[in-house]
């Protein structure tokens, strides 16, 4: 019993971990950006670039909201794209359609009974509609509720670290992870979609993945407009490109019905998604 209970635990964590797939392998805490003054030893960037990119993750942060669209890959386990818009004022919240475009997890996410699905954030928790495959499996409910504070009791260390990269799965997480590079450095100026960006470039150490390479456009509003992130992590290499347009747009979202809405932690109490392992 034990052991089927940590395999059903181990298949709704991991795919938890595909639907927020949107923070990647990024990890605000792996990001301390205090600690570029040059001090240690190795080579460090110019105080131009620390400077503008602080300026920068200062104005991503106050724009408070943006829609986004993305696509990832981490190496034959998921493939995906997103759109939609995210707020970050008042902790994370937004909503975004997932489209899961191949690998292992769209398999899983094809045993469930759909491989596009709506999720929202919400201060406390994550909501993921699902198929009517696992509606079948949950009296009827069509939603999963991933209560933050759930994650860290069901899964432990991993669960927190993934509840964290949720909660701090903003645009200007990737400025706070160039700030921690000691080799970030400025590119060049580009044109992007008709408009004029500068990029900026470096390497960073974050949680899940060895280095990771992380490249960002910036409009001349200081506001981050594009971000390519690439790395390897245990299941193969990661690339995820997301783009960021209309800050400050309406990101209102509200909480799915509570007759629709199955939570995770009953799921696996009463062992009803078992048969999706």
């Amino acid at each position: 019993m034990t052991s089927t209970r940590a395999r059903r635990t181990a298949l709704w964590i991991a795919l938890l971990t595909a639907l927020t797939a949107l923070a990647a392998c990024t990890s605000s805490e792996s990001s301390d950006s205090s600690d570029s003054s040059g001090e240690e030893d190795g080579p460090t960037p110019s105080r131009a670039v620390t400077a503008a990119l602080r300026t920068v993750e200062r104005s991503t942060d106050a724009a408070d909201s943006a829609r986004v669209r993305s696509t990832t890959t981490v190496g034959s386990t998921l493939s995906m794209k997103a759109h939609g818009t995210l707020a970050w004022g008042d902790g994370l919240t937004g909503t975004l359609t997932i489209t899961y475009t191949g690998g292992t997890t769209a398999e899983t996410m094809r045993r469930l009974g759909t491989t596009s699905m709506e999720a929202r954030y919400l201060p406390d928790a994550y909501y993921a509609r699902m198929g009517e495959t696992f509606a079948e499996k949950a009296d009827g409910k069509h939603w999963i509720k991933y209560a933050y504070d759930d994650l860290k009791n069901l899964a432990g260390s991993s669960g927190a670290d993934l509840a964290d990269q949720m909660r701090g799965n903003t645009p200007h997480t990737s400025v706070k992870l160039l700030l921690s590079s000691r080799d970030v450095r400025k590119v060049g100026e580009e044109t992007l979609s008709g408009r004029r960006t500068t990029r900026y470039s470096g390497t960073v150490r974050v949680e899940g993945a060895t280095t990771q390479t992380v490249d960002i456009w910036v409009d001349d509003r200081d506001l981050l407009v594009k971000k390519v992130e690439q790395g390897r992590t245990a299941t193969g290499p990661l690339t995820q490109t997301a783009y960021y347009s209309d800050y400050g747009v309406k990101a209102a979202v509200e909480k799915p019905p509570a007759g629709d809405t199955a939570d995770l932690r009953d799921l696996l109490r009463r062992g009803a998604i078992g048969g999706a392992s």
